[in-house]
């Protein structure tokens, strides 16, 4: 079983995104259930409605998932676990104020409490003594199995005492971690690699624990320049399929170089992602996001813009050598569609125009169409073609018009006015 586990104290990441992804395809590709768990444990960093953000940005990334728990629904069994270890004195009690609890060179705790002097936990609460509950460090090395930094060894001397029980009665990081792991029957651990020199910590409370079954582990490389958080990338107009397109391409050897996450679930290894940092490149992104913009059913594509016309998706298309994201495209789409500024440079051949376009009859073809406002207004064909240009798109400059008009001419009245 695999997890992605979000905090929802802040806005998700493309790091974190990679993450989930990678998460889904192997849960997919092992037939397996995609978990999501919304660690929430540290109540004064959430921020309400983040966690229903979250599972919205996977869904319209096509990751839905097929489990979703809250971290906080399992406090009393974190701390259950946590009595249960002191009980059988794999834990200690610690009085030690925090100043006081890291004296040690590496500062790590100085093993003060470490003897069990201060067990009795009803006097310490009577007395409203500040206490914590500390994991006795281990004794032998620990082993991580990673499949993209392979077999990774944790002497015993680089994991201390550390707390899993803290002084108001709640689970730290990575006890809750371990113990919902286990509670998933989570056997493939996939998460950034920031989170790595948690994984020893955490195969020590699953020994503690008498947890049997083999963990294994993925740190994924970080992504260097990670700026952009997901709601930004669809606030400027790129699209989930561009997005997954990349994060499966970065610094990995796909056989495609445009494809969707049905396409990846074929292929996709996540042994064969970058062993070292990616960086994240936005104008990589603006390619991709072009070549799906391009691959995209015309008439799905115009409906982005308010339409449902195969005619305007191709219109819109015409502009992909100068435009990379939806709302670079909208931009060109709602120029035509917008009321004409007659009052400018061009502005009364402009209006000839438009009077003419209003009495005209329907032409196939741009040529036919252009001839006819020729000889209709006495205008050259060099005359013509700026104040055309405009009238018709809003702009100066741009595509050719015959590859535009061919889409605008049902449009036409609307477009020159």
């Amino acid at each position: 079983m695999v997890r992605f586990a979000p905090s929802p104290t802040g806005d998700m990441y493309i790091e974190s995104l990679r993450v989930a992804l990678f998460n889904f395809i192997v849960a997919k590709q092992k037939h397996e259930q995609f978990i999501v768990r919304i660690e929430d444990g540290d109540k004064e960093k959430n921020i309400e409605g983040k966690d229903e953000e979250i599972l919205l940005i996977l869904e319209k990334f096509a990751l839905p998932h097929d489990q979703r728990s809250n971290q906080s629904e399992n406090l009393h069994i974190h701390q259950t676990l946590a009595i249960k270890l002191l009980e059988e004195e794999k834990a200690f009690v610690c009085t030690c104020s925090p100043q006081d609890a890291k004296q040690t060179e590496n500062n790590y705790y100085n093993g003060h409490c470490s003897k069990g002097l201060n067990t009795d936990l009803s006097k310490l609460k009577n007395d409203n003594t500040p206490f914590v509950i500390r994991l006795h460090k281990p004794k032998n090395v620990i082993v991580t199995d990673d499949s993209i930094k392979g077999t990774i060894t944790t002497p015993p001397n680089e994991v201390d005492d550390f707390i899993i029980l803290d002084a108001q009665n709640k689970p730290t990081y990575n006890f809750a971690c371990a113990c919902d792991d286990m509670l998933s029957g989570i056997d493939y651990v996939i998460r950034q690699e920031g989170y790595l020199a948690n994984t020893a910590k955490q195969t020590h409370i699953k020994n503690l624990l008498g947890y049997q079954n083999k963990t294994k582990y993925a740190h994924i490389p970080t992504v260097i320049d990670d700026v952009y958080s997901i709601k930004w990338l669809f606030e400027q107009g790129f699209l989930p399929d561009a997005i997954l397109n990349y994060l499966i391409q970065l610094d990995n050897q796909t056989p495609l170089k445009i494809f969707t996450l049905p396409d990846a679930l074929e292929w996709f290894d996540l042994e064969n992602i970058s062993k070292d940092p990616v960086k994240f490149d936005l104008e990589k992104l603006r390619l991709i996001n072009k070549e799906h913009l391009r691959a995209m059913d015309d008439k799905k594509l115009s409906k982005l813009f308010g339409f449902a016309d195969t005619d305007i998706g191709k219109l819109a298309k015409v502009y992909l050598g100068e435009a990379s994201t939806i709302n670079e495209l909208q931009t060109k789409i709602e120029a035509i569609f917008s009321p004409k500024n007659f009052d400018t440079e061009g502005g009364e051949e402009m209006r000839i125009i438009a009077d003419i376009i209003t009495d005209a009859p329907m032409f196939s073809t741009f040529d036919a169409f252009e001839e006819f406002l020729i000889q209709k207004s006495g205008l050259t064909q060099e005359a013509l073609s700026q104040p055309l240009r405009y009238l018709l798109t809003n702009t100066n400059s741009g595509p050719k018009l015959s590859d535009i008009y061919i889409y605008i001419k049902s449009y036409i009245l609307e477009v020159a006015s």
